[in-house]
């Protein structure tokens, strides 16, 4: 009895550990996407590569506008991304638009 018991225990242990680092590398995903995301609009700016497709629904139209808070925001709404990711990803579109 003792045996399942700890067997029991060290199994609900373990999955509580799985389940936290699972959570900890769900939080840098957004950051991470941003920056692969900022370095591709840099890559593509160096070719010349001109992305004909719109961005999530607004940001455009308020970046053209020169509304780069309100582009941020639609960003956010969008894509439910955190603020810091939303600034960078919004950042990265920008460039062309410089």
């Amino acid at each position: 009895m003792e045996i399942a018991l700890t067997m029991l225990i060290i199994a609900v242990v373990l999955l509580f550990a799985a389940q936290f680092a699972g959570t900890r590398q769900d939080q840098s995903t957004p950051r991470r996407l941003a920056e692969i995301e900022r370095r591709l609009q840099l890559v593509m700016d160096h070719l010349g590569v001109v992305d004909e497709r719109p961005g999530p629904p607004g940001v455009r139209e308020h970046l053209a506008r020169g509304e780069k808070l309100k582009a941020i925001k639609a960003y956010r709404e969008a894509t439910g991304v955190d603020l810091r990711t939303a600034k960078e990803a919004v950042e990265a579109m920008m460039g062309p638009l410089r």
